[in-house]
């Protein structure tokens, strides 16, 4: 009989790995004391302007958390919103991006990244990715500058940090905004300082399955006081503080947080920096003992990422060492071993039907209300990203909850790829039989 789990073999793992989110009696306990005080809701214009933590309990969970995290993060101002993308939107608009602007963004990343641009009436402009992180290239990004080009938006993807000392320079050359995307990015730093505090704003999610979580949810982080009245306002309903509460002053929404799920937020935050540095550890594990196994290249550290929040354990599938075997076939091996691995993005976000079809531009989106002047031929980006290109073919994720594992985990994961990669002829040259 084969050794493989996919051809009647034992399997290497027949237990769960640690299942998010964690939970336990602080959420609960915080999420009664709102329930039982009657104040669901936060008056956040007024909440987050304070210096200082407010008292903890009911009423305060908004503006305790914003203050907390965004100290934790470095950064000046906090502004919890309904979700990631929200704050990426928010972050645009309160930085002065708007109709008919380019921004810069990576085609290896989520929907949202490029979506907010075009939620500000703003154009996305893809450029490539460096192949040792998967983060926005400042090479390219700096190639796609053009006259018309307002902000860059660099993706801290996995959690490991962008250049931003490059991106940097590109402000100050360029005179451009810099607008990070660091949902994925909670407890990194990159050269000891927390990103999402190095641009001009900044946004975090707190979606289901982030690090930090309160099920949905967001944040916009930034050191501008400017930048931050404007977001308020925006969150609010076009609000601003010391004006009547009937006057709206901008263009606003209802996007902000409710007291439960800061509550949640506040329960999780307090065993984030444990957790991360658990997730840290067991990467540095994977990654030396993932390095030894043919077809399997764990992605390399910029010494400047001082802290990976590892929302990814990221990994390079080589087929080519591995004779040729395609990465689903080992992928679809390897959960039969009961070990994690998924294959991530399928394509470069410009080949999304929403890219390729343009209905933006036609007035086929409700979220555009004004021309952009000039259209896109987004087919055009492929010949452009060959690296982006390259990591939709080669990239395997391990995600966040796996890392919150034991040393007995770790071993198991390396051991489950160690053994597909052992038995890649057999892989090459068998059918899988039909799922029963």
């Amino acid at each position: 009989m084969s050794k493989l789990a996919v051809f009647g073999g034992t399997p290497v793992r027949t237990k769960s790995f640690p299942s998010w989110p964690v939970t336990g009696e602080r959420e609960v306990e915080l999420v009664s004391e709102v329930v039982r005080s009657g104040k669901w809701w936060s008056a956040q214009v007024e909440a987050n302007d304070r210096p200082e933590v407010p008292d903890p309990g009911p009423g305060n969970r908004v503006a305790e958390i914003q203050i907390r995290f965004a100290r934790f993060q470095n950064a000046r101002f906090g502004i919890a919103c309904s979700s990631g993308t929200d704050s990426l939107e928010i972050a645009l608009r309160a930085s002065g991006v708007g109709p008919g602007d380019e921004v810069i963004v990576p085609p290896y990343t989520f929907i949202s990244t490029a979506s907010a641009v075009l939620s500000v009436n703003a154009v996305p402009i893809f450029a490539d990715i460096d192949p040792n992180t998967f983060n926005l290239c400042p090479d390219a990004a700096e190639a796609a500058i053009t006259p018309r080009t307002a902000a860059i938006l660099p993706v801290h993807f996995s959690g490991h940090g962008a250049d931003m000392d490059r991106f940097l320079d590109l402000k100050e050359k360029h005179a451009l905004r810099i607008i990070e995307d660091a949902c994925h990015c909670h407890g990194a730093t990159w050269k000891n300082k927390g990103l999402g505090s190095w641009g001009d704003a900044s946004g975090f999610s707190f979606q289901a399955s982030k690090n930090l979580t309160c099920g949905d949810g967001g944040m916009m982080l930034t050191n501008d006081e400017e930048i931050n009245r404007k977001a308020m306002s925006i969150v609010w309903y076009g609000r601003l503080k010391g004006t009547a509460w009937y006057q709206h002053h901008m263009l606003g929404g209802n996007s902000h947080l409710t007291e439960f799920q800061a509550a949640v937020l506040l329960a999780g935050f307090e065993r984030l920096p444990e957790q991360r540095d658990l997730r840290t550890r067991n990467a540095h594990i994977l990654r030396r003992g993932l390095a030894e196994i043919p077809g399997i290249k764990p992605m390399p550290l910029d010494p400047r990422a001082t802290c990976h929040s590892y929302h990814l354990f990221m990994m390079r599938y080589c087929a080519d060492e591995l004779e040729g075997l395609p990465r689903d076939k080992f992928l679809a091996a390897l959960g039969k071993e009961g070990i994690p691995g998924s294959k991530g993005y399928a394509q470069p976000l410009y080949k999304a039907p929403v890219f390729l079809e343009c209905e933006f531009y036609k007035g086929g989106c409700p979220l555009t209300c004004s021309p952009y002047g000039r259209e896109v031929d987004y087919s055009s980006f492929e010949e452009r990203c060959p690296e982006s290109e390259r990591a939709c073919k080669e990239a395997i994720w391990i995600g966040q909850n796996s890392l919150l594992g034991n040393d007995d985990d770790m071993a198991d994961i390396v051991e489950g790829y160690r053994k597909v990669a052992e038995n890649t002829a057999e892989l090459r040259d068998r059918e899988f039989p039909e799922e029963s």
